[in-house]
């Protein structure tokens, strides 16, 4: 019996040790394993706060514990391109502790999901931004990292992969069509991602983002020709060209505004923190306009913004 017992052990020992040689992410998946116990031993804390702490408040003496309660759960998803040379890179990245930075995740090129951390803990993707009245982005959202260099156009598995994971992450969190954003909506004055090649229109149609009514070809041409179909600008929107904010085009006076509002409050209502509205602009046309990626807002951007910002209502 006992050299039974010694042959198994041994056997143990050696597939662990085959189990760890095989995967290049043993060391730091240890570590995931120990920092979730921590958490979890967090988790366990009851109140009321241990003694000593906010020792000024009241705390009856017979604790009451609630029987209705659950884990809160993300109602947002934020893309992302990683900016870096590989997925192996990005894997790195997100496995060294000095880089502090991280997200829930990560889609390579060839469509292979890396599902780096659980959907219900906190990950370190969104950095400083804010969404609507939301400046915590982090605390209430999903990162998605794709593979991408910055400029490349992303691959169609990766955007398959991408629209399959969407869609579980919808159905499992109930995720609101408009509350799925990229990094450069929440950011607009620190990041570009995901680039202008990224198909928000594709995932829109999903029901993964919210996009504009089609505007008829001739309409188009029309409103780039800055002929009848263009606009007076109002005073509103003449008050925030000179705070920098360039309105292109509208010329023509006695016209219907193809705005209805300022492009600040259209912007706000929408979501983007319009505290610099060029770049806020910016964020918006790298999302919604893409081709002309810059803080001049035309007379076809302002149609599309028109339309945009009461689907947000």
């Amino acid at each position: 019996m006992k050299r039974i017992n010694s042959a198994f052990t041994i056997v143990a020992a050696a597939y662990m040790m085959v189990s760890c040689a095989s995967n290049p992410y043993a060391s730091t998946n240890r570590d995931h394993k120990k920092h979730t116990k921590e958490l979890t031993k967090e988790l366990e804390v009851l109140p009321p706060p241990n003694p000593g702490t906010a020792s000024s408040l009241k705390y009856v003496e017979d604790w009451v514990g609630t029987t209705n309660f659950n884990l809160r759960k993300p109602n947002i998803v934020v893309i992302h391109h990683t900016a870096q040379d590989s997925v192996g890179q990005t894997l790195k990245t997100f496995t060294l502790e000095r880089t502090q930075v991280s997200a829930h995740y990560v889609i390579g090129e060839n469509g292979e999901i890396y599902h780096m951390l659980n959907d219900l803990y906190r990950a370190w993707h969104g950095g400083a931004g804010k969404w609507g009245s939301n400046t915590d982005l982090n605390s209430s959202s999903i990162g998605i990292e794709l593979d991408n260099n910055g400029s490349d156009e992303f691959s169609p598995l990766q955007i398959q992969s991408l629209l399959e994971l969407l869609k579980d992450l919808k159905e499992k969190y109930k995720i609101p069509a408009a509350n799925f954003i990229g990094h450069s909506d929440i950011a607009p004055t620190r990041k570009q991602d995901p680039n202008k090649t990224f198909p928000w229109k594709e995932l829109a149609k999903e029901g993964f983002g919210l996009w504009y009514d089609e505007i008829p070809e001739e309409e188009i041409k029309t409103l780039d020709k800055g002929n009848k179909l263009t606009t007076e600008i109002p005073q509103e929107i003449k008050t925030e060209v000179n705070d920098s904010v360039i309105v292109a085009d509208a010329k023509v006076p006695k016209a219907a505004p193809l705005l209805d509002v300022t492009p600040k409050i259209a912007l706000k209502i929408i979501g983007y923190d319009v505290s610099d509205m060029p770049a806020a602009i910016k964020a918006f046309k790298l999302h919604f306009i893409q081709t002309e990626v810059n803080s001049t807002l035309t007379n076809h951007d302002l149609k599309v913004l028109n339309n945009l910002y009461k689907k947000y209502l």
